[in-house]
């Protein structure tokens, strides 16, 4: 039972119990150290700032006060057999835990003083792929091979078997404490497109999802097209992949787009918007476009170029020559009549950042909440996709929205926003803060102007690191985007320092997400425990299984093999499980 009750006045931080709304941000919900659903009543109208009461609706499911490292890759972590050609997967060692002292240094005694502040799981860069869709760069193949990755089928199957080790996990891996919540860090979907973004919400929420666009009878993409730079898993083709080692696999394209289930996370969990979730490709600012609007949805797909064509559209995307996607426009007119016919389909048809945040809101999608995960109707009046929220007592998240509608796949923020995260962090300067983004503060250089915001100027990186590096009680910038696992110190001249902490996606191998957890030693420090968890899908994988489990282990494996990926994505031992040290602010 919960009661609401608002509470006028401004300027006034946030104290235990209590909710803070302002111009795009949903409700900061305050309870007793759990994530909560902040009521769609309590938002804020454009340009106010209100402070709210509200009583905690769902408690953090009871762990062990005790270390959980089951199914973490402290544990245990998918090793490759062999060191050349298509390379199996097997139970490998785990990760030790790195003592990282750059800000502050440990103190003897600490673990038996410490108490949990909070811990939560990041999930970043999904992807979750509608590998149909006629608007996929997967041509761009016949010039840079990692253009297209032979498992990119496979990633709602992916998805749901991280969801399921979410839910197996008992507690925080070393203090024990009940994991609050979960947050994507974008790139949710690939391809801004409706299809995905149904998908992706099925995953985390519940439901059931058929991988499935165009046909419902059939596969319709470049993977039975007979081309050879593709992977024919069904054919007798001896195609490129193959010829590298992939297997020959009866009857993958048919499970691939069967019907699966997923339970949803046993968590509340939040989300934030990365480029590929605002932008068609990740990188075209081309929503007004109704030629792309009508390939998307329409019965014609490109599947072929030649290597040369291939490498000049590359390098437009690479160097933002064509952020509005007007030569991209030109270039799929000129090979109108190379298409292949695909059955058009309107669940193709891109979204709109508004039709994001109502896809959010949408009751169908709550799961265990919160109501539209951090959005709320302010976001939808303001326009804006960026908000605060409590995380504990002490704690407060702030997800930012680093998506340039300019174009481009780089990020920044705007002024408005800029001012937002100060105001919010001022406001609540008694709370430690936990910053949320997609892009990471290095890849934050794209300063193109928002079409809806003209006159607005944009910000990089090295501002925002400047602002957060100003309040005292940062904590963390946790982000994506790179598909890397890297764990970055800052510090300021006056002494103040927070850890930047990227992780890879759960597209490119090695697949995985993170737990991180925030407690206070007791002695003047605070650590941050980064732990990396893999699916649940078992490290080795059987050709002849091609259930749900099945398939969501060949995810893992094949992006092993993915010609031309890269073998470091999973960083240094001092990106993975870590204890990284503070001062305490």
């Amino acid at each position: 039972m919960s009661r609401t009750r608002s509470v006028a006045g401004s300027g006034q931080g946030i104290h235990r119990r209590s909710v803070l709304a302002a111009t795009g941000a949903v409700a900061l919900s305050g309870g007793v150290g759990y994530a909560l659903r902040p009521s769609d009543s309590q938002a804020a109208t454009a340009g106010e700032s209100t402070t709210a009461v509200a009583a905690s609706s769902r408690r953090a499911p009871a762990a062990p006060l005790a270390p959980y490292t089951k199914g973490t890759t402290v544990a245990s972590v998918a090793a490759p057999r062999g060191s050349s050609g298509y390379r199996r997967l097997g139970d490998g060692p785990g990760w030790q835990r790195v003592v990282r002292s750059d800000l502050a240094a440990p103190k003897s005694g600490r673990a038996g003083r410490r108490t949990a502040l909070a811990a939560f799981v990041q999930l970043t860069d999904l992807h979750i792929i509608d590998a149909q869709h006629p608007l996929r760069l997967e041509y761009l193949r016949s010039a840079d091979i990692h253009a297209w990755r032979p498992h990119e089928a496979l990633t709602v199957q992916g998805a749901i078997a991280l969801v399921e080790r979410i839910n197996a996990l008992r507690g925080a891996p070393v203090t024990g404490a009940p994991l609050h919540f979960a947050m994507t860090t974008g790139d949710n979907t690939d391809n801004n497109a409706k299809s995905e973004l149904d998908w992706f919400l099925k995953i985390m929420s519940g439901g059931r999802i058929t991988p499935n666009s165009g046909d419902p009878r059939q596969y319709e993409g470049v993977q039975n097209s007979g081309l050879k730079q593709y992977w024919q898993p069904d054919a007798a083709v001896r195609d490129s992949d193959k010829q590298a080692g992939f297997p020959h696999l009866d009857g993958f394209l048919k499970a691939a787009i069967r019907e699966v289930r997923s339970p949803g996370l046993n968590l509340p969990w939040y989300s934030t918007v990365g480029n590929h979730d605002t932008l068609p490709m990740g990188c075209y600012a081309s929503h007004g476009d109704s030629y792309l609007t009508e390939l998307a949805v329409g019965g014609k797909k490109l599947m072929n170029v030649t290597a040369a064509e291939a490498q000049q559209l590359q390098a437009q995307i690479k160097k933002a020559r064509d952020p509005q996607g007007v030569r991209y426009h030109d270039f799929l007119k000129s090979h109108a009549r190379s298409m292949r016919s695909v059955t058009p389909d309107e669940r193709r048809a891109p979204f709109t950042p508004a039709e994001y945040l109502q896809a959010h809101l949408d009751p169908a999608h709550r799961g265990l909440g919160p109501a539209g995960h951090g959005y709320s109707s302010a976001n939808l009046d303001a326009g804006t996709q960026y908000y605060a929220f409590r995380i504990s007592d002490d704690v407060i998240g702030i997800s930012l929205d680093t998506t340039d509608s300019g174009g481009h796949y780089e990020g920044s923020i705007g002024t408005a926003q800029l001012k937002w995260l100060d105001k919010t962090l001022r406001d609540n300067k008694d709370s430690y803060a936990v910053i949320f983004s997609h892009h990471t503060s290095k890849t934050m250089t794209n300063l193109r102007s928002d079409p809806a915001r003209p006159g607005e100027r944009r910000h990089n990186g090295q501002e925002v690191l400047a602002l957060l590096g100003s309040h005292p009680r940062v904590l963390a910038w946790v982000n994506g985007h790179i598909h890397k696992n890297v764990i970055t110190p800052h510090s300021t001249s006056g002494g103040r320092s927070f850890w930047e902490i990227s992780t890879a996606s759960h597209v490119d191998f090695p697949q995985l997400a993170r737990v991180i957890e925030l407690a206070d030693n007791k002695d003047g420090t605070i650590s941050l425990f980064t732990t990396l968890v893999e699916s649940s899908a078992p490290h080795r994988t059987d050709f002849s299984d091609l259930s749900q489990t099945g398939l969501a282990a060949l995810y893992r494996e094949l992006s092993l093999n993915a010609p031309g990926a890269s073998t470091t994505l999973g960083g240094d031992p001092k990106d993975r499980n870590t204890e990284l040290l503070l001062k305490k602010g």
